[in-house]
């Protein structure tokens, strides 16, 4: 996708001018990011299919350290020669003023007496400014079964941000880290606290509320307003007015609902003896009560206004009936007692509406009977 405006521009020019990655990134993708073996056979013959050194095993353990490259492997008792794998890695580095977090597919291919293969390949970046404005670039996304399927030959563009891109920044990351100073001035130091990069990177970029929970050290709070950021909106004044009255909110899920609440009852949110009570289970309970009876009184009065209007149509539509009767009668009353026989047959116009009422029974015009017999009623 071409640029569409100054911003993706710039990204992807700097994007350009990014490095390759390193050998230490890659060892340590490496050794972190995959599972690692040693294939026994039987009657003890080990290999480890790092490095591809064999020696006999006596006895079989579930961990042992190969004797030549020391890694730590995992002794599987198989016949199987050839083991391939897969997994996602990223890297968070800077390009000039842009925070930029790489990400990686990570191939090793592993043969019986060979040392293993790594070889990695981008797949995408995300970039962001110093005000938090996010851009994609990536290899294309091509549609499947599966939710990463990309065209590696495709080369690396703007692209429109998506599950598969967000799905693969949640993957291991390399521990050493670039960071810009707008970036650590808004309190990032160097920790994640388990928030996926995507979600916290922007957030402190763009949001001082962020920012404020990041350096107070209300980590929990933060992840939790970060994966709903409908209720920091709601409840961030009434969750200032806590902090400053030194409310210790020990379940903030529990808390954020009796601040909607307290909204929907029309409560001050600004009044600490509403938003910081006591027991706060108690007044949750409490106030899901007077809202529960609030919501019945409601729908009682919504079921009320529905059968007012209901009969407010009824009794249009028969007044609008009486109005046709009145005017059939008007219409046929130099005909209403005009007769026309010859001794056999007798043809006349129906007097009235029973006259129609009787004439419908008789012929099975059910529909017709019954309004009939309604305005004639009425």
């Amino acid at each position: 996708m071409k640029p569409r405006n100054k911003f993706e521009k710039a990204v992807l020019a700097q994007s350009k001018k990014l490095r390759p990655i390193t050998k230490a990134q890659m060892n340590w993708a490496f050794r972190e990011c995959i599972d690692h073996y040693a294939h026994r056979l039987p009657k003890g013959r080990t290999t480890c299919m790092d490095c591809g050194h064999s020696w006999i095993m006596d006895k079989q353990t579930k961990y042992y350290t190969c004797p030549e490259c020391g890694a730590r492997l995992e002794v599987v008792t198989s016949y199987v020669r050839k083991v391939q794998q897969k997994q996602y890695f990223t890297v968070l580095t800077t390009c000039g003023e842009y925070q930029v977090l790489r990400m990686y597919l990570l191939f090793v291919e592993m043969e019986k007496g060979c040392k293993a293969d790594p070889y990695v390949l981008e797949i995408g970046q995300y970039w962001w400014n110093k005000e938090g404005r996010t851009a994609v670039v990536g290899k294309q996304r091509i549609w499947g079964r599966y939710l990463d399927l990309f065209s590696f030959a495709s080369p690396m563009a703007i692209r429109q941000d998506n599950i598969a891109y967000d799905h693969i920044a949640h993957s291991p990351i390399y521990p050493k880290f670039k960071v810009t100073d707008t970036l650590r001035r808004n309190g990032f130091k160097g920790d994640f606290h388990g928030i996926v990069p995507t979600k916290l990177i922007p957030a402190l970029l763009s949001d001082s509320r962020a920012e404020t929970l990041m350096k107070s050290g209300n980590i929990e709070h933060l992840r939790y307003f970060l994966s709903k950021p409908q209720a920091l909106d709601r409840c961030w004044h009434s969750y200032k007015i806590a902090m400053r009255n030194k409310y210790a909110i020990t379940d903030l899920s529990l808390w954020c609902d009796l601040v909607y609440l307290l909204e929907k009852l029309g409560k001050d949110l600004r009044n600490p003896h509403f938003i910081c009570p006591t027991d706060l289970k108690a007044a949750h309970d409490l106030y899901m009560e007077k809202r529960q009876a609030q919501l019945e009184r409601e729908r009682e009065q919504q079921r009320i206004a529905m059968e007012a209007e209901r009969l407010e149509r009824e009794r249009k539509r028969l007044e609008d009936m009486v109005k046709e009767k009145d005017e059939y009668i008007r219409k046929k009353a130099a005909f209403l007692n005009l007769v026309l026989t010859d001794g056999l047959i007798i043809v006349k116009v129906l007097q009235s509406v029973d006259e129609f009422y009787e004439e419908g029974k008789a012929m099975h015009h059910y529909a017709k009977c019954y309004i009939m017999r309604s305005v004639t009623n009425k």
